[in-house]
């Protein structure tokens, strides 16, 4: 799992905004919902996750709600786990 976190990392971090992380695997890119809806995930080594969030103070919010994925350009980790 070692290469996929690092993988991913680099991913996250050569990103312009999270508007270009791929929703496909292997990455998938896919926000959560319930008590985590503001919360994001890729894919690691499965069962595995890599959570995080945007890290902007006010989020920042489509016209038509939800979260503007193209001016999300800093991100916090929250954790790796299977939350399945």
């Amino acid at each position: 799992m070692e290469r996929d976190i690092a993988t991913r990392l680099a991913l996250l971090r050569n990103a312009p905004a999270l508007s270009a992380v791929p929703r496909v695997p292997p990455e998938r890119l896919h926000q959560l919902k319930g008590h985590r809806k503001n919360q994001f995930a890729i894919d690691l080594t499965h069962p595995f996750r890599l959570v995080f969030v945007p890290d902007h103070k006010p989020l920042p919010l489509r016209d038509e709600g939800g979260i503007d994925l193209t001016s999300v350009t800093s991100i916090m980790i929250v954790e790796i786990v299977d939350y399945h």
